[in-house]
């Protein structure tokens, strides 16, 4: 335990009245976490620079000191093995790689090592260990450097991956992560760091494994996760101007997956598209429609749809990349398909404006990364 009466926040169960980003939430559940637990350390490449990473590590070295807040060299694999035995030793390392991309070359410990440990030694020794890595799309960042790897993760017994939305859950999820005992794969999308939210001032955590009711309707179920549960939302308001009302699922854990809330859902609306930041083939949306037809098939209304990233590395042309990435309009095409709505009805909601953002969320996102 970090703290001794630490809050737990399940559902929406905790609220405060300060407005912070999604950056500022994460800097301030590290900040709690190093202050609470001496075994806690930070490292990372570009942890302890002046940009601190979107924000979300500035000052940290300075208040704790280079021994519990490192940079680290070129060398994923190594230093990913490094921190693992840092776990055996009793410690709790946060690890951050500034793309997921760059935890491609740590695959090898992260798969067979730390996911692997706690069952190869039956539970008598465990990796407590995150890996915190960013996600999504921003300044043309190309195939290399904007992929959305989650099903990837998730596909692995042993590993945790969480994928918060708001700053509230940016917040609680990471101190859960933290806590917990096995590995936690923690993806924070580039687009949400500057986006602000209600927050706490003091230490809770979200629990791992609860989606959200985002928002409840009757007539369809959007589940969504990290940056596509924004575009879900706004789908849904405007589906609402036709008098069409969506229930908007927010996953906030892909694994372990909330599945209960989504049956219950679909079992009310009776139609589902799910919306997941990767790419559509073997993605979380083919995970959770396998799911639902499996469990509930009897009450579908009509086949599920998945919206997510075409099967084609990501583009750095902004002119590819205006048609590669999904956004509002095609929930709502997706929805009005289901529900065999007229297309003089919904289409002017679909359409997006051609001066609406490629790379950059909003006026205030401050790349470059």
């Amino acid at each position: 335990m970090l703290l001794e009466k630490p809050i737990n926040c399940s559902k929406d169960s905790c609220t405060g009245d300060r407005q912070i980003t999604c950056a500022a939430a994460i800097r301030e559940a590290l900040d709690l976490c190093l202050a609470a637990n001496p075994a806690v350390f930070l490292i990372g490449e570009g942890v302890p620079d002046p940009k601190g990473i979107f924000g979300t590590t500035v000052g940290l070295r300075e208040k704790y000191g280079p021994q519990r807040v490192q940079d680290m060299p070129l060398s994923e694999n190594g230093m990913t093995g490094v921190a693992i035995g840092t776990c055996l030793a009793g410690l709790r390392p946060v690890m951050v790689h500034q793309r997921v991309d760059f935890a491609l070359l740590a695959i090898d410990q992260i798969v067979n090592n730390a996911a692997k440990w706690f069952y190869m030694h039956n539970g008598q020794a465990s990796i407590p260990m995150v890996i915190r890595m960013i996600v999504g799309r921003g300044w043309g960042q190309g195939p290399q450097h904007a992929q959305s790897l989650q099903a990837m993760f998730a596909h692995v017994p042993g590993l945790k991956v969480v994928m918060p939305t708001t700053a509230f859950d940016a917040k609680g999820l990471l101190i859960a992560s933290i806590e917990d005992n096995n590995p936690v794969i923690f993806l924070e999308y580039r687009w949400l760091h500057n986006v602000t939210g209600e927050v706490p001032a003091g230490y809770y955590r979200v629990p791992l494994g609860e989606a959200r009711l985002v928002r409840e309707g009757e007539d369809l179920t959007f589940v969504s996760s990290s940056y596509m549960t924004l575009e879900a939302i706004r789908a849904a308001e405007l589906l609402s101007e036709i008098n069409v009302s969506v229930d908007v699922i927010d996953l906030r854990t892909i694994r372990p997956l909330d599945s209960a809330t989504i049956m219950r859902s679909v079992r009310k609306t009776g139609r589902l598209v799910v919306a997941d930041t990767g790419w559509t083939f073997g993605g979380i949306g083919a995970e959770i429609i396998a799911q639902v037809c499996e469990q509930m098939l009897g009450s579908l209304k009509a086949p599920p749809r998945r919206v997510a990233l075409p099967d084609v590395p990501c583009p750095s042309s902004p002119a590819l990349a205006r048609h590669y990435y999904p956004r509002s309009g095609e929930l709502i095409c997706a929805a009005a398909e289901l529900l065999g709505i007229e297309s003089n009805r919904w289409q002017s909601l679909a359409c997006l404006p051609d001066s609406t953002p490629i790379d950059v969320p909003d006026r205030d996102f401050a790349g470059p990364f």
